[in-house]
């Protein structure tokens, strides 16, 4: 919510710069054009189911939470001459990994609107665990660090045909590559439900993997849970060793 007032107030102020070229730039390089692609964005919608909006802001995107039941993303700058391969690659990622991995991602759609293109999808109800107490996140990391072990195994050694042709570089697995900041925990449970945000993933090396899972939050270094996410993979891969 606090996202939203920020750019409806920063909006406003903008408004008040005399020279219109002046505030074109400024919401293009500050506010992402917010305005417009709110506007694009509630034109896509029935009226009756664009009520309660929260914005949040990360990565390459902004994002409107609508009604706390879906999440539409769109890029902070963007450009319409952009390929659509490299708009809908999130898409085409999520849809190859969704029905294997034992963690809920995002199951996108494209909206079309005013000329933007948007990624809706469900909203996953529960806090970011890079989010929590860091004695919370101690306490839960080996269970926590189980259930990240068994989805990068999948994620990693699986490699799907319809999107063997967005790798890129080296490596030797697919990658999500920001797992610190994207986990979702069930406050009721304390399990591990989600993994969002897979704008940053591809094709890489295990250990850039294991890096990222703690390497941009100094309390989940601190916590452990990337120690426990190794120790808790390599157990599997030994498992696997001897079933063979």
């Amino acid at each position: 919510m606090l996202w939203r007032l920020y750019f409806e107030i920063y909006d406003f102020l903008v408004g008040i710069v005399p020279v219109r070229r002046w505030r074109e730039k400024i919401r293009y390089k500050e506010l992402y054009d917010y305005r417009k692609k709110f506007n694009a964005l509630k034109r896509a919608f029935p009226r009756g189911e664009f009520r309660h909006i929260r914005v949040i802001k990360g990565g390459w995107n902004i994002g409107f939470i609508v009604n706390n039941k879906y999440v539409c993303k769109i890029r902070k700058y963007y450009e319409q001459d952009i390929p659509v391969e490299k708009i809908v690659r999130e898409k085409r990622i999520t849809d190859a990994f969704g029905p294997i991995v034992p963690i809920q991602i995002p199951k996108i759609d494209i909206i079309e609107s005013c000329g933007y293109t948007f990624y809706k999808y469900n909203f996953i109800p529960g806090k970011n665990l890079n989010r929590m107490p860091l004695k919370t996140i101690i306490e839960n990391g080996w269970v926590w660090g189980k259930q990240l072990a068994e989805f990068i195994d999948i994620v990693h050694n699986t490699d799907p045909a319809e999107i063997a042709d967005l790798k890129c570089g080296d490596g030797d697995g697919w990658n999500h590559n920001d797992i610190c900041n994207n986990i979702i925990v069930d406050k009721k449970t304390m399990k591990i439900v989600g993994l969002i945000d897979w704008e940053y993933s591809g094709w890489g090396a295990l250990d850039t993997e294991f890096h990222n899972c703690t390497a941009f939050s100094k309390k989940m270094q601190e916590s452990g849970i990337g120690t426990a996410i190794q120790l808790e993979y390599h157990v599997m891969q030994k498992k696997k060793a001897k079933r063979k």
